[in-house]
């Protein structure tokens, strides 16, 4: 999966949680901040993206422990391939 294809699948499953909660989804940017800022998502939402992106990409970036991760492009470049 290339950072492109990571990033859009992130924003898009971030949009639908959003959505679900009733909301209008706002334009995702990478340097977005996952909590704390301007996307109305909370822990909770976040970790339901995070086992979301697992099952779609089969990739478990956090298998060998905690990942710091801030932004929406920093959680997509945990599932992109290295090889891109």
């Amino acid at each position: 999966m290339t950072p492109a294809d990571s990033f859009r699948l992130v924003a898009d499953l971030l949009a639908a949680r959003i959505r679900d909660k009733g909301l209008e989804a706002p334009v995702i940017a990478a340097d977005a901040p996952l909590l704390g800022g301007d996307l109305p998502i909370d822990s909770l939402d976040l970790a339901t993206v995070v086992v979301e992106l697992e099952e779609r990409t089969g990739r478990d970036p956090f298998r060998d422990g905690f990942v710091s991760f801030r932004t929406a492009g920093e959680l997509a470049a945990l599932y992109a391939d290295p090889a891109g």
